[in-house]
């Protein structure tokens, strides 16, 4: 048996994975307007809790209305949306699957056309979706209210029977651009430094964690390098020293490509997980994702000192993709797919025209 197709225990709270292979969040825009799960977008992710994958993710899912990114996306926002979120979660379940729901606020990335009001960062921040060509700098205030939404979303998730959450932290959403030395530029307390510049996210896990139980989950996905809005490898390695005290029950990095060293950081050859798993040294498990296809290459990332390993194209081409862990030599094919095989998956036919966006995913 590969090491992909064993179990993991989260020791924090006993939560056991029937094996390595989790389903990272996938934009799938499949939701309806008010942010209610859809029938489509429920069968899209129960296949994969179907197809034996150890943790299913949610796509990220906005913690207040105006967080929203692009159409089409869930909410967490609203007890509204709690009947649906608890379907998917049951469903997980009897899959034998644990659920996580991944939370975000898209700033500066939450277009005005979508939301209707003009987006939000940590500073004032151009963008190419507003009536004035630059988001609104959050006050204080501001900032300690979406802490709050934030641990609301996660408190409703818990609610709806999910195991827990995952704070996006990465690709250049909100937490992220408070992270960024680029799009924060604020000299008050959740700007300059790095402590400074990651208290927003510090906060917001220590106010989920006064919020939920203390067996559900609370994780958080990051983006180690993201030069474009100024979000650097040794600040990433240095957050991990802060992040510990708050004991997350993971940190999930966002490689690209987690067979390659990393681009604006001195490895010394060292690919990113294994500078992660060096720097971690075991105090909190890792789950690493990018360019992963193969159960070899699987392997080779817990190899390089992951705890799990995420996917998400080719659990987007194939379900059960972690139902074959166990074989050594399974490497599914590859895009281009036909629709007609993604309609096998689950995909309905809007997540179709939307994966043609990915080039050579779609014939």
């Amino acid at each position: 048996m590969s090491d992909a197709a064993t179990s993991f225990i989260f020791s924090r709270t006993g939560h056991q994975t029937r094996n390595r292979a989790v389903l990272a969040a996938l934009t799938n825009k499949q939701s309806h307007d008010d942010g209610t799960l859809s029938d489509e977008e429920i069968a899209w992710l129960l296949k994969r809790a179907e197809g034996e994958f150890g943790i299913v993710t949610t796509a990220a899912s906005h913690v207040v209305a105006e967080g929203q990114g692009w159409k089409g996306e869930m909410g967490v926002w609203g007890d509204h949306q709690i009947p649906r979120l608890k379907t998917l979660a049951d469903g997980i379940r009897q899959h034998g699957g644990l659920s996580l729901v991944q939370i975000f606020h898209g700033g500066m990335r939450s277009p005005q056309r979508i939301t209707g009001v003009q987006p939000v960062s940590a500073s004032q921040n151009p963008t190419d979706d507003s009536d004035t060509g630059f988001t609104r700098e959050l006050t204080h205030e501001e900032i300690e209210g979406l802490i709050e939404s934030f641990a609301d979303a996660a408190q409703r998730c818990e609610k709806s029977g999910f195991d827990g959450v995952e704070i996006h932290g990465a690709h250049g959403y909100l937490v992220c651009q408070f992270l960024g030395t680029e799009t924060n530029r604020r000299d008050d307390q959740w700007g300059g430094g790095l402590e400074n510049r990651a208290s927003f996210l510090l906060r917001i896990i220590e106010r989920i964690k006064q919020k939920v139980s203390n067996n559900f989950l609370v994780g958080l996905r990051i983006s180690p390098e993201f030069n474009k809005i100024g979000v650097k490898m040794q600040d990433s390695l240095d957050l991990v020293e802060l992040l510990l005290p708050l004991e997350i029950d993971f940190l999930h990095i966002s490689c690209w490509d987690s067979f390659v060293p990393p681009r604006h950081f001195d490895s010394e050859g060292q690919t990113i997980t294994e500078v992660f798993a060096d720097k971690v040294k075991g105090r909190v498990p890792i789950i690493s994702t990018g360019a992963i296809w193969s159960t070899n290459q699987a392997n080779n990332v817990l190899e390089q000192g992951a705890d799990l390993v995420g996917v998400g194209r080719v659990g987007i081409g194939h379900h059960d993709w972690a139902s074959h862990l166990g074989d050594s030599e399974y490497n599914p094919q590859k895009p281009p797919f036909t629709s007609e095989w993604l309609a096998e998956q689950a995909l309905s036919q809007s997540f179709i025209e939307y994966m043609r966006s990915w080039q050579g995913f779609v014939i």
